[in-house]
């Protein structure tokens, strides 16, 4: 799965409904083959259950995207189903990368998980629910429909100058470290990019310097308020 996300990033995810069949229920979830092999394993290799919430709504933590049709509560073992994600708007809060263990029966190296939380929902990362995780190295097509990205232009780590002379690393588009060990605050718009990688970018200076031309700090906040219904960490 090619993807491009990084915290800020509003997104409308989605996977086709897929073809599987029940192999079990066990507790509060339904049990079902997963229908898409992972790259580089055969099927009696591929870690191929997966366990799917029976009744999304009454978890008390993030039950998951991934839905099945028709209705949990209906299907028994052996049971044809479909699997996926209905058109979902979520915000991203982080892109982690791990290592999966052996036991997991999935291919070794890193692998990245994007975590997502619903509209109306902001980051607390003294919860343990943190939201819903997405791996984003499985082979499910999932698709994420990009609706907006606050400061687009800018890149995490770039090092830029704002209109009222301060200068800032871009640590994400509500983290900001100031290089005059003043205190934290929002950089004035316009905005110039110093480097990027370390190095001076003309190209990607002219694009940052055109997007933040007009607008400030508190307009791309509000539009992304706007869009997600949280308040950023």
């Amino acid at each position: 799965m090619e993807t491009d996300l990084r915290a800020g990033d509003v997104v409308r995810v989605s996977c086709p409904f897929t073809a599987t069949r029940v192999t079990g229920r066990t507790g509060s979830h339904v049990l079902i083959e997963w229908p898409w092999r992972e790259a580089g394993l055969g099927r009696a290799e591929c870690c191929d259950k997966v366990a799917i919430e029976a009744d999304p709504g009454s978890s008390a933590n993030s039950p998951g995207l991934f839905r099945l049709a028709p209705a949990a509560g209906s299907l028994g073992t052996g049971d044809p189903c479909r699997v996926g994600i209905p058109p979902t708007l979520l915000h991203v809060t982080a892109i982690e990368h791990c290592d999966p263990p052996p036991e997991s029966g999935l291919p070794s190296g890193p692998r990245r998980n994007a975590v997502l939380l619903p509209v109306g929902r902001s980051d607390d990362p003294d919860l343990e629910d943190r939201g819903h995780f997405v791996d984003l190295d499985r082979n499910a097509p999932v698709r994420f429909e990009p609706l907006f990205r606050p400061y687009e232009r800018l890149a995490v780590g770039d090092e830029v100058a704002d209109a009222a002379g301060r200068a800032w690393r871009f640590d994400g588009p509500w983290s900001w470290s100031p290089f005059d060990g003043g205190g934290a605050g929002e950089p004035v718009w316009p905005l110039t990019l110093l480097t990027r990688d370390g190095v001076e970018d003309e190209e990607a200076a002219a694009a940052v310097a055109d997007a933040t031309r007009t607008g400030s700090h508190r307009s791309e906040l509000a539009r992304w308020t706007a869009l997600t219904r949280a308040e950023p960490v």
